[in-house]
């Protein structure tokens, strides 16, 4: 273990996050192991846009029904049923000027620049509600297709089922739900302006935009289409700081004010039943030289229990304490230490899924380019390091304090007193520590579902905020 001086503790903060600049610290390039670069394949010249399906008599807006959109090659099978969808029965309704419904129209046929699709959005059928004039059957249509684009706009198109293992529930449509949006819009006659300002601050999106209107390959298109979606899954505002961990590419950073600060290439949940889910949590507590409560798996499964409880000084030799409970049961408590199986900190962000971003005895595993290793727990490289800077900066915590509890050896746990979200995201698509847009193996073959709901018709948006699979509590962090 790299224990931490006063030198080391200066070099590792620096003036931008003791001082207060919190300007982004350049970090040494490093190039990853197995991502493609789609810059390179990426070309001048936008996307042939999508022709508006076919005019259709509009729903009522009592029962409003999906739109109709053509079999994509790249359609991916469905292996499961068609959900069962609810929909409020009564959308809000404002209205709107011949000028309003024009700028609708206008903003649904260029909608392709944001990765949605013009058809869902039924540009005919409003063109000639136009045509007709104001009135109500255009303030009912209208306001409908507004209420559509705004949602996918602001939740992501991607219906929950099509989702796995997404547990990061979005606040953006209890900030800015549709009646309000549709009142601004219609009030203020800034269809575009209100529409154009849900769109996810982070900037890693604004380059997966950028990098959408000038790729060609059809492929690479839905797999951009996709996670742009993935980003408007999160709230819009990640807020001030936050760690960021994308599951595939198996890095983790530290960001402040949409900067850069620190990235510690990651450990992440084996695939299958141990594979990572994705949260947006928040960090309560940094915990210098953690205990560990052994799982019983281990404890009755590996004879742990009996082994120790009638010898207290073995166990202590090995660094565990076991206690016999009033139910007959054994637990046993891994001490803190060099073998500690959470290492020397952990960043505790309490969960249903009881997961948690932690250090590792065995850090020559961050060697590897392949570390899809754990139980869906998230080891960090340098551990210590992170786990002092979130300690000054979200704890208020003075370095030389850091330095004494890490130094320690015993357990102590440091309450954040300022918020610190954290957000284990699956971007198959993105930027790498180099700042290069590349393409990340999918880890846990997620992909599939979200680009085969894209070559579907839109579905309509229900209550499910999160998804519905069972949680899986799993003996961490092995």
């Amino acid at each position: 273990m790299r224990f931490f001086d006063r030198t080391c503790l200066s070099s590792l903060l620096g003036a931008s996050l003791v001082a207060g600049s919190l300007a982004a610290t350049p970090v040494l390039a490093r190039q990853p192991d197995g991502p493609v670069d789609l810059t390179a394949q990426a070309q001048p010249a936008k996307p042939a846009p999508t022709k508006p399906a076919p005019a259709t008599p509009a729903p009522k807006p009592s029962t409003p029904a999906p739109s109709a959109a053509a079999p994509s090659p790249l359609a991916v099978p469905s292996t499961s049923a068609t959900p069962v969808v609810e929909e409020p029965d009564t959308l809000p309704v404002a209205h709107w000027t011949l000028a309003d419904a024009q700028s609708l129209l206008a903003t649904i046929r260029g909608i392709g620049a944001e990765g949605l699709f013009a058809r869902d959005y039924e540009p005919a059928n409003l063109a000639a509600a136009i045509k007709v004039g104001e009135g109500d059957a255009l303030d009912q249509l209208a306001s409908r297709l507004f209420v559509w684009l705004a949602e996918d706009l602001r939740d992501g198109r991607t219906p929950m089922t099509a989702r796995v293992q997404w547990f990061a529930v979005d606040p953006d449509q209890d900030n800015h739900p549709n009646a309000q949006l549709l009142a601004q819009a219609t009030e203020t006659h800034d269809i575009k302006g209100v529409l154009a300002g849900l769109s996810p601050k982070h900037p890693d999106y604004a380059l997966l935009k950028d990098m959408l209107s000038k790729t060609k390959d059809p492929k690479q298109i839905a797999m951009i289409r996709a996670n742009m979606d993935r980003w408007r899954w999160l709230g819009q505002d990640l807020g001030l700081q936050y760690l960021i961990i994308n599951v595939p590419e198996q890095e983790l950073r530290l960001t402040v004010n949409n900067q850069i600060i620190r990235t510690y290439r990651a450990i992440v949940g084996k695939p299958g039943r141990t594979a990572t889910p994705q949260l947006a949590e928040q960090v309560r507590n940094v915990v210098f030289n953690p205990t560990w409560t052994v799982p019983q798996s281990i404890v009755v499964g590996e004879g742990l229990g009996a082994r120790l409880i009638g010898n207290p000084r073995q166990a202590a030799r090995e660094g565990y304490v076991a206690t016999k409970n009033a139910d007959g049961t054994i637990t046993v408590v891994q001490q803190p230490g060099e073998n500690n199986a959470l290492g020397r900190v952990k960043l505790d962000m309490p969960n249903e899924h009881a997961i948690y971003i932690h250090d590792t005895p065995s850090r020559q595993l961050f060697a590897q380019p392949q570390r899809a290793l754990s139980h869906g727990c998230i080891r960090a490289e340098r551990a210590t390091e992170l786990a002092m800077t979130m300690a000054i900066l979200g704890a208020d915590l003075p370095p030389e304090t850091a330095v004494e509890y890490n130094l320690s050896g015993k357990y102590t746990k440091v309450p954040m007193t300022k918020p610190w979200a954290v957000y284990i995201t699956y971007f198959t698509v993105a930027r790498d520590v180099n700042g290069v847009m590349r393409s990340f193996a999918d880890l846990y073959g997620r992909d599939p579902a979200v680009i085969a709901s894209f070559a579907k018709p839109r579905e309509l948006h229900t209550s499910q905020r999160k998804s519905n699979e069972a949680v899986i509590k799993l003996d961490n962090p092995l």
